[in-house]
């Protein structure tokens, strides 16, 4: 194993931290529609956790064959955090819960729930002091969500499990975001670190219970492997990553609030899905609070 060398370069601009924001929450909206479509294929959640994983891991093998599987220098407490928080652990409980719920609601109960878990998490545990301009952005992320979930209740009946495992899932996706933020790693070396240890899991798994690749059709395969492994599990990875690094842990968890967003606007305008005041004024005041909590529109000093 071989030691990270740590960085003392200053971080890149703000305005990469957002423009990686962005990317993140552009692939995520997708993601919460390809993993519900593959609840209709023959591909389970290992199959696909295989094709999310396994692309990384191999792309990212220079990376982390040079770092080796437990680099020294990063605490184990917090790359287990890690793994857990944004790998297979976070992507088991996502997936069983996204099957049986509706791509918009799994993205209100799971995106929306993020930016809260995590500044939570600052707060109570690492004496996190947010100004009074990201509490307001905070406030404003609530008031979206909660108008996008009353909605979303009206129309359709969600299971309990609902309710449990996707905001189980933002919490250990707000885990992640602190611990990688005190890891010391580089985005690419904790997504090569996180992928590498996740597809060994997913592997093992794959030796007990079996898998389904085979019988699923090649276009099934690659629309997974496109949204999965390489947008999801490659891309989004880096590009939280590096939000992270640039934003802060709470501020670039707050774009994960735009998914359940997205997700309304994108199921109005492609899918002709109804789109009524509620959806606008939700999108309107989320955008607003997004804006406020990571920072945009905070006075220079």
């Amino acid at each position: 194993m071989s030691t990270i060398a740590f960085s003392n370069e200053k971080s890149p601009s703000q305005g990469l931290g957002y423009a990686a924001g962005t990317v993140t929450v552009l692939i995520w909206s997708t993601w919460f529609l390809a993993t519900r479509h593959s609840a209709a294929t023959p591909l389970g959640s290992i199959d696909i956790g295989l094709i999310r994983f396994g692309i990384p891991a191999l792309v990212l093998s220079p990376v982390w064959l040079r770092t080796g599987l437990l680099p020294k220098g990063v605490p184990l407490h917090l790359l287990a955090i890690m793994v857990a928080g944004c790998g297979a652990i976070f992507f088991l409980v996502t997936t069983l819960a996204i099957h049986s719920t509706p791509a918009a609601s799994s993205g209100i109960l799971l995106g929306g729930s993020m930016p809260l878990a995590t500044a939570l998490i600052g707060i109570l545990l690492f004496r996190e002091r947010p100004d009074a301009t990201r509490i307001a952005g905070l406030v404003a992320i609530v008031a979206g969500v909660l108008i996008l979930l009353v909605r979303s209740l009206a129309d359709a009946s969600l299971p309990w499990t609902s309710f449990v495992l996707l905001p189980s899932g933002a919490v250990l996706w707000a885990g992640y975001t602190h611990a990688f933020r005190r890891s010391g790693l580089t985005a690419i070396q904790a997504s090569a670190l996180i992928a590498i240890w996740s597809f060994l899991i997913m592997a093992a798994l794959a030796l007990v219970f079996g898998i389904s690749l085979p019988q699923a059709p090649l276009p099934e395969i690659g629309l997974q492997i496109l949204s999965q492994g390489i947008l999801s599990g490659l891309v989004a990875m880096v590009a939280y990553g590096t939000a992270v690094r640039t934003l802060g842990g709470t501020q670039a968890a707050a774009f994960t609030a735009l998914t359940p967003v997205l997700a309304t606007l994108g199921g109005g305008f492609l899918l002709g899905e109804q789109m009524g005041l509620a959806e606008i004024s939700a999108a309107v005041i989320t955008g607003i609070g997004v804006a406020l909590s990571t920072g945009i529109a905070a006075k220079r000093r």
